[in-house]
């Protein structure tokens, strides 16, 4: 469960902790007040999209922090993420300023908003206005029944994932080798390509030797006069070795005198050995600096040749890998017509495998929709719908001679939504015929199957009440009641039948101060939760009745919810 909610800076919310229950907890309030900065709060710290206009006027920085207990299941996937915690206790936190920069922690350790996403993917699930939306596109139908049949079609969609990029791979390689006039143009370049590479025969760190010995000879004047200059001073008449032989032969003169002059002639020696050495080196040196104008001319030849090969083809690493990728490809298309026969069959093989697994895919599929429409009827009968039919319509499956163009990772399948939610009236596309009322029940009725089903501890419910009013909403509160015994629910409503089921209660209110505009949340005790379903039925200012009744109400939903 969500335990502890911290947000600083988002909106018109300085800075608010919520503790929550953990079954039905409402948020209400005046219209505009700020119920839903809570859940877009909430949105944002399980890796919603942050825009800087979320941040509160004026603040540099914003943070939400989210502090859920009981999270043992998440133990695996936060191992797999390198994020392994002993205790049962989840933080996320997400930092975000008015750069747009994010940082995101996961039990105190730095992580991505992808992984974030990972991890409150098992956490939090929100339905709101944006479900609503989903449910207006045919296209999404499908994703909403396979969250519903997820757990029977996992490893089937896995399978299919790894088999449509092999089957894109092997397309791509057939549309590689092309037809026999493609060929010939891709033959004649990768052969002119591949010869003026081997042509070129460029060694690795030639590039780099030849710019040496460039730079080398065109220094070489000012180099020879250095290296002569230092043979002279080293080896010339008056030069330091013969300096050091005069030298030591003065101090032999003087060994009777003591042994420090023998030593000293000794070392005077062995410095002219060294010299000797370094002079003969200075002098081999010195006749390699003569170059010759065609030398340095074959020099800057080969030079260009190599600048233009490497501008082509990348530096000698980039070029050999060309090479041989240039090779494969000639091979490739130099025996076209038995490597794309071995081709053509290898993909006939796997689109069979696509094709199979597809149809299991869309067995299961249909034999789960089938109990999602027994299900949703029966919940939206429940919700003032009871005339309704539901039904999920699915395009007749390809022929395996015609289901190449319905290959993709999700399956061959086709569907749509349909519903009737008057007797007598024949089933329809949902999206042409449905109102915003029996599409905020419907919503509500799929969560409450999916809810069966599913384990994600946190259900969040933002405004689903839309258009809906009476004894419907009785009905929503009910479900939202049940739902509380396996979920943590936290919801925003105007309704007072779904505010009366809460286990707790919180009003927000909008306040100015030095001006500046504030949002604030208010935890209330019972007397002020009946005191708001009072405001929510609209009677509290007319009737003396108004408190008596909203505590009828309120009575009514805890005998209810003890009853479950």
């Amino acid at each position: 469960m969500l335990e502890r909610l911290t947000i600083k800076n988002v909106a018109l919310i300085s800075e608010l902790e919520l503790s929550f229950d953990a079954r039905l907890n409402i948020l209400s309030g005046e219209t505009g007040a700020g119920k839903s900065i809570i859940v877009d709060s909430i949105m944002l710290l399980i890796g919603g999209r942050y825009d800087k206009t979320m941040l509160r006027y004026g603040a540099a920085a914003g943070s939400v922090e989210g502090v859920f207990t009981g999270t043992p299941a998440l133990r695996e996937p936060l191992f797999e993420l390198g994020l392994d915690t002993e205790e049962d206790v989840l933080i996320l936190s997400r930092r975000f300023t008015a750069e747009g920069k994010n940082e995101i922690r996961i039990n105190g350790r730095a992580a991505t908003l992808s992984m974030l996403r990972t991890i409150s993917a098992h956490l939090v699930d929100i339905c709101g206005q944006n479900e609503h939306q989903i449910l207006s596109d045919p296209a999404n139908h499908m994703q909403v029944l396979d969250y519903y049949v997820r757990h029977n079609t996992e490893e089937i969609r896995a399978k299919l994932r790894v088999l449509c990029q092999t089957y894109r791979e092997l397309t791509a390689k057939l549309s590689e080798i092309g037809d026999a006039s493609v060929r010939a143009r891709s033959l004649d370049l990768y052969r002119f390509q591949l010869d003026e590479i081997a042509q070129a025969a460029v060694k690795d760190g030639e590039s780099d030797e030849l710019i040496a010995r460039r730079k080398k000879y065109i220094a070489s004047e000012r180099i020879a006069e250095a290296l002569s200059e230092t043979h002279e001073i080293l080896a010339g008449d008056e030069g330091a070795v013969g300096g050091c032989h005069r030298a030591a032969a003065r101090l032999s003169q003087l060994g009777a005198y003591g042994d420090i002059y023998d030593e000293l002639g000794e070392r005077l020696t062995t410095a002219a050995t060294e010299l000797i050495d370094i002079a003969e080196l200075v002098s081999d040196e010195l006749n390699e600096t003569e170059y010759s104008p065609a030398e340095f001319d074959e020099l800057e030849k080969r030079l260009d040749i190599i600048r233009g090969i490497e501008k082509k083809y990348g530096n000698y690493a980039r070029m050999t890998a060309y090479h041989e990728e240039l090779a494969a490809k000639l091979d490739l298309l130099e025996n076209a017509g038995d490597h794309f026969d071995k081709l053509l069959k290898e993909r006939e093989r796997v689109t069979d495998e696509i094709y199979a697994a597809s149809k299991t895919l869309s067995d299961r599929r249909k034999e789960a929709a089938k109990a999602l429409t027994d299900s949703v009827v029966r919940e939206l009968s429940e919700l003032g719908m009871a005339d309704s039919k539901f039904e999920v319509v699915f395009e007749p499956f390809p022929t395996r001679e015609a289901c190449e163009p319905y290959i993709s990772s999700g399956g061959m399948d086709r569907m749509e939504f349909y519903l009737s939610p008057n007797a007598g009236q024949p089933v329809k596309p949902l999206v042409k015929i449905i109102s915003g009322g029996e599409l905020s029940r419907l919503m509500l009725a799929l969560k409450v199957v999916s809810s069966h089903i599913d384990d994600t501890p946190v259900l969040i419910f933002d405004e689903i009440d839309t258009g809906i009013s009476g004894k419907v909403g009785q009905e929503i509160a009910k479900k939202l009641a049940r739902l509380s015994k396996k979920h943590q629910l936290l919801c925003v409503t105007h309704l007072p039948q779904i505010a009366s089921m809460a286990d707790a209660h919180f009003f927000i209110s909008k306040y100015v101060e030095a001006g500046s505009t504030f949002t604030a949340v208010r935890p209330l005790d019972r007397t002020g939760a009946i005191e708001e379903v009072a405001r929510l039925s609209g009677s509290k200012d007319i009737s003396a009745q108004s408190s008596d009744n909203a505590a009828q109400m309120k009575a009514w939903s805890d005998t209810y919810k003890h009853s479950l």
